[in-house]
């Protein structure tokens, strides 16, 4: 049996990362890595700062992969969403930064992402960005996010 990594930050209270290179993006073993299936996160209230004003920028990120072996844990992904909140960068650079954080960590089979950005002088920013072919045989949803029509 493999041994499990330690976890720090699931079931403690701990302070927010005050910085996204601080967080830490911990895993666990996938209990059913013999099987190809679809995890999903949904950050509907993401948020960091604009590089040139200093604004906040929102967004809703989708986050889908296809686990191999380990698995994201999510308190530790919810807390390094947060860290961007006083993070100063432009949408595309948050979302393949957290895009890569992810695969780094757990080295998935697949991983999308789709960062939907509220507009910021007028325009909506939409970034989308994924890891090669998902497996033929995983049942991938729509991400359910309509495109920009006044949508919050």
């Amino acid at each position: 049996m493999a041994k499990r990594p330690k976890l720090t930050q699931l079931g403690r209270q701990v302070a927010l990362p005050t910085s996204p290179q601080a967080a830490v993006l911990e895993i666990v073993a996938n209990p059913h890595g013999d099987a190809d299936y679809v995890v999903r996160f949904t950050a509907p209230e993401f948020t960091c700062l604009c590089p040139v004003t200093g604004q906040p920028d929102f967004a809703h990120f989708v986050i889908d992969y296809v686990p191999g072996k380990l698995l994201v844990e999510s308190k530790s992904l919810k807390l390094l969403l947060a860290s961007y909140r006083n993070h100063a960068a432009f949408h595309e650079d948050c979302t393949l930064d957290i895009a890569k954080r992810v695969v780094a960590a757990v080295k998935p089979k697949f991983l999308r992402i789709a960062g939907y950005w509220y507009p910021r002088g007028g325009i909506p920013i939409d970034v989308f960005w994924q890891t090669g072919k998902c497996p033929a045989n995983v049942c991938l949803p729509e991400r359910g996010v309509p495109p920009y029509r006044g949508r919050g």
